[in-house]
């Protein structure tokens, strides 16, 4: 039978631990506030301030009109130069597109030719060329359909399509990214910690300590489990309250609380993940290098940085075996789109399963770590 007041006087030890380690405390502190801020505004992959040129050579209302459609916050205001400046300056990296608007441009679109505008981009610069390409040619076109409808009159069209954002309608990158950023660093932290609090005892020698008292090793895993969640569990709470909400002024749809009852789930299964891997590492060191290993495609392949419709099929059939890949679709169902429990019960039940499995093979390589140090 479990002694619970052990689990918990245990859980109180962990928490004294961690205090002393102010290593882990810096990270906790960082992961969960200027990272998340840092994430939302620093690594945006829409158009924000981009460096355009633009080399004007029909000097026509319409070329004119067309370099008026760049402006912040999507673009600095562009640069007026000729072909070699524009050349010169991209060369340098200085700016990321530069148009050409050839002569006689206003009078052949009016003609109802078809002149061409030449975009040149800095493709070095990946995202911000990928997204900024499309962009731009819609913006012009729609610029050209505009400026044909003032001088010949509207066109009616036979289809009118308005589209509508329910969420963020600004479509602002910081919203998705912010929140992201909380459930990647909710995983990374519990393994984290939940495996440097089992290292811990080994590089510090008080495993032998916990072995002469009358405990059960699932009264060691419970109490690290409860007392390593709790802390990742409060802090991505004031994340989410404070820093995303409060600072960032991300809007919330769904229950919070319901955020944070998965949250809880998920860390029981994360946290018991990193005590399997930290019976497995000998070393801080050896635990950091199976860390990298295992996060990295965890995080790429759950589904918070791309949608996991887009990746191999047999990807997506592993990553079902892994906890993070139903929290982060509970996480957004959720905080994205307002979902109650009908539509993320069977996440929570995916989470539950995978946590038992997970606590199951820690608690059997515990049971065998402890044997070898008691031998």
């Amino acid at each position: 039978m479990l002694n619970w007041k052990n689990v918990f006087q245990l859980g109180l030890k962990e928490f004294m631990a961690l205090y002393r380690d102010p290593a882990m405390l810096v990270l906790i502190l960082w992961s969960f506030s200027a990272a998340i801020y840092t994430a939302g505004h620093a690594q945006s992959d829409t158009l924000h301030k981009v460096a355009i040129a633009v080399v004007d050579q029909d000097q026509s209302q319409l070329s004119k009109r067309l370099t008026d459609a760049f402006y912040p916050p999507d673009f600095l205001a562009p640069r007026l130069l000729n072909d070699a400046e524009a050349d010169e300056l991209m060369d340098r990296g200085q700016i990321t597109f530069s148009l050409t608007i050839p002569p006689d441009f206003q009078r052949d679109v009016l003609a109802g030719r078809e002149p061409e505008l030449q975009l040149n981009v800095d493709a070095t610069q990946t995202v911000v060329a990928m997204a900024g390409g499309g962009h731009i040619q819609t913006m012009l076109t729609q610029e050209v359909a505009t400026f044909l409808n003032k001088v010949r009159g509207p066109t009616q069209l036979p289809v009118n399509l308005v589209t509508r954002v329910q969420y963020n309608p600004n479509l602002s990158q910081e919203w998705f990214a912010s929140v992201m950023e909380i459930i990647n660093n909710v995983t990374m932290l519990a393994i984290i910690l939940a495996g440097a609090a089992l290292i811990r005892e080994r590089e510090h020698g008080t495993v032998e300590h916990l072995l002469v008292m009358p405990l059960t090793p699932i009264e060691i895993m419970l109490a690290k489990i409860w007392s390593m969640s709790l802390v990742v569990w409060l802090a991505s709470l004031f994340a989410l309250l404070v820093v995303v909400k409060g600072i960032m002024g991300v809007q919330i749809n769904g229950s919070i609380t319901l955020y944070m009852l998965g949250t809880a789930l998920h860390l029981f299964a994360v946290t018991s993940m990193g005590i399997a891997l930290g019976t497995v590492a000998r070393s801080m060191p050896q635990f950091g290098l199976l860390m990298i290993m295992l996060l990295i495609p965890l995080m790429i392949l759950s589904g918070s940085r791309s949608p996991r419709e887009s990746m191999p099929v047999a990807v997506q059939y592993v990553m079902d075996f892994a906890p993070n890949t139903h929290f982060v679709a509970m996480a957004q169902a959720i905080l994205y789109r307002g979902a109650g429990i009908d539509v993320v019960w069977p996440q929570f039940v995916f989470i539950g399963l995978i946590g038992g499995g997970l606590f199951w093979l820690a608690a059997r390589r515990f049971r065998a770590t402890i044997a070898q140090l008691a031998n």
